[in-house]
């Protein structure tokens, strides 16, 4: 048999790469589409927020592979332990939590805030690797918001060895990240206005719990005003401004971490 006669009919060839053709525009149109409707999910910084990623006399921000690293200005020096890894909370721009790390580097501490793929935790459990092999002498106490705490505590679970102290905002943990055996300080910090956290789920969380865990209620608060992006669908309004939210949780979290660094 010829070439010829194995060839496509040319009427034929042309209906198969116009097919292709269209599947091709089309899919690239579902993508676009997708990315389009993601980044209107996504919960950007507010101006606040941006104006905090700014480096000033006082902290110097930088961004890594892994994501943002707040620290004191004044250089190693001034570093005062624990450093601090942050998990944000789904679909929310790692950007948002600028202002809580900005005070945390002024009160000198070394501030990591995780940049997760798609926004999402869960596809990023194992970013603190990265911050820790920056310093594996130091010692660190890791947490997150809401579904960046869950996941903030597995890998905990997993690190128990490198690991001084878990926090959470508007957050619990699960079975897989179980911290009722753990040895080390445990904060765990809600506010009254929450309209987004599952309150039946961290009840249940509970049991996951060390005994030495810290609880802790910001009166007024919600859910949002733990990061910085604004209004969050099914949140209640909070009775306390942005600012004295921000001004309770970091007094909060570095009362807290006092104790810890007391234990050196």
């Amino acid at each position: 048999m010829s070439q010829n006669s194995q060839a496509l009919p040319k009427p034929k060839l042309a209906r198969k790469i116009k097919v292709l053709i269209w599947s091709a525009a089309i899919l690239l149109v579902l993508l676009l589409t997708l990315a389009i409707v993601y980044q209107i999910m996504v919960y950007p910084p507010t101006a606040e927020a941006k104006a905090a990623m700014k480096s000033d006399k006082q902290v110097t921000v930088s961004i890594g592979q892994a994501g943002y690293r707040f620290e004191p200005a004044e250089g190693e020096k001034a570093i005062i332990q624990p450093n601090v890894i942050l998990y944000p909370g789904g679909l929310v721009d790692p950007k948002s939590y600028a202002p809580v790390a900005r005070k945390l580097a002024e009160a000198g501490h070394r501030v990591y805030i995780a940049s997760m793929p798609l926004n999402l935790a869960f596809t990023g459990q194992n970013k603190a690797d990265a911050f820790i092999a920056e310093h594996p002498e130091d010692r660190y106490v890791i947490g997150g918001h809401s579904l960046g705490g869950v996941f903030a505590s597995r890998y905990a679970v997993e690190h128990l060895n490198q690991i001084d102290g878990v926090f959470y905002f508007a957050a619990y943990a699960d079975e897989a990240g179980s911290l009722a055996d753990a040895k080390f300080p445990v904060l765990q910090m809600t506010a009254s206005n929450d309209g987004v956290l599952s309150w039946e789920d961290w009840g249940k969380g509970k049991r996951f719990m060390p005994s030495q865990t810290q609880y802790v209620t910001i009166d007024g608060g919600n859910h949002g005003q733990f990061g910085s992006y604004g209004v969050q669908k099914g949140d209640k309004p909070a009775r306390i401004t942005p600012q004295e939210q921000l001004d309770q949780v970091s007094g909060e979290l570095l009362g807290w971490m006092n104790s810890i660094q007391a234990e050196q």
